[in-house]
């Protein structure tokens, strides 16, 4: 009797999960690690240089292949919208990159609100004395 077929294998999951878990990783050691209690400014700025790589915009499935699934990366530049073609040996290292975009953004946003709050208290400091 020959051996009973399982049916085909996808491939597609297994190569999805391991960008997932190299993503969560990556996510986990940027957010967590890096959150303070009481951030200063001078701790943002260190946290936004330790910034390696950075590229706007998004990552997306375009179609799925026979062997494997084809990405294309879609960004704003000098105002009109670019699509790119993206091999799949540079999934994981472009979509580091978009995370280090996000991570700068939040890290930025996160400075201006501490300059603010510290303006805000010189100035209430300055009139308080006149």
């Amino acid at each position: 009797m020959p051996p009973r077929s399982l049916g085909c294998e996808t491939k597609f999951f297994k190569f999805t999960f391991v960008l997932f878990f190299v993503a969560e990783i990556y996510v986990y050691r940027i957010y967590s690690i890096s959150m303070k209690a009481n951030p200063t400014p001078q701790s943002v700025l260190n946290d936004i240089a330790q910034i390696q790589h950075m590229e706007r915009g998004s990552l997306s499935v375009i179609r799925q292949g026979p062997k494997r699934p084809y990405y294309n990366h879609q960004c704003y530049e000098k105002g009109r919208n670019v699509s790119r073609y993206v091999p799949g040996d540079q999934v994981a290292d472009l979509e580091q990159a978009i995370a280090g975009y996000h991570r700068f953004k939040q890290l930025a946003e996160q400075y201006v609100q501490l300059m603010v709050e510290k303006t805000r208290a010189e100035r209430a400091a300055g009139s308080k004395k006149n």
